[in-house]
């Protein structure tokens, strides 16, 4: 194995920041546990500027969001979190680190994705779509670029208009080269509507949108 290529590729998970819409279920008590997930990880993704400390809480986050998912078993809302929260600590962790945790949070998504592929608006497959395209492949990791692209294709079926989907599938076909159709999914993103309701998410995520569009050019 090319050690130098593994610790390169790997460091791409840095920019793994998955999020998926936090819709309402049919049980509100459900609903209440996630957005406090939902509103931890937005608070560490984008007010705690320090990494380390960014790490030790997202490990403190994983284990409140395995309490939510063991409180309401068989739902996929707090299985999508539970993997985002897993997924963005693989972004924070150490390089060797990286590539379990981004393994082990495909796997929680993909049960999210299997028992309700249409949760959250197409967050689960979104979400899976990050990391299948933010992973290295064989013989390193799991990656698959084609699974990416099925995924994300699936995510905007569900909701075409989203912010977190248009941006994450613009970042792909950025990384793809086709930088003319990453800024129209990008100016898509930009011009979902805001959500009241997750005002540090979507403040962040709009900021993360128009940085790639000034880095396309």
């Amino acid at each position: 194995m090319d050690f130098g290529r593994y610790i390169q590729v790997l460091a791409a998970l840095s920019l793994t920041v998955l999020a998926a819409p936090a819709f309402a279920s049919d049980n509100p008590a459900m609903d209440s546990d996630v957005m406090r997930i939902n509103n931890a990880w937005a608070h560490i993704r984008y007010q705690v500027k320090d990494r380390n400390a960014q790490y030790n809480q997202l490990a403190a986050l994983e284990g409140q969001a395995l309490q939510v998912v063991q409180k309401y078993p068989g739902k996929a809302e707090p299985l999508l979190w539970e993997g985002i929260v897993v997924s963005e600590e693989a972004a924070r962790a150490s390089t060797f680190k990286q590539l379990g945790l981004a393994t082990r949070a495909r796997d929680i998504l993909a049960k999210a994705y299997a028992i309700n592929p249409r949760v959250a608006d197409g967050g689960a497959a979104m979400s899976l779509g990050v990391l299948y395209y933010k992973v290295p492949g064989w013989p390193i990791g799991f990656g698959s670029t084609a699974k990416a692209r099925t995924y994300f294709q699936r995510a905007l079926l569900q909701d075409p208009k989203g912010l977190d989907n248009n941006y994450f599938y613009g970042d792909f076909l950025a990384q793809e080269g086709d930088k003319a159709s990453a800024r129209q999914y990008l100016q898509r993103a930009l011009q979902a509507p805001t959500n009241p309701d997750r005002p540090v998410w979507d403040s962040g995520r709009r900021a993360e949108v128009r940085a790639l569009l000034a880095k396309l050019g």
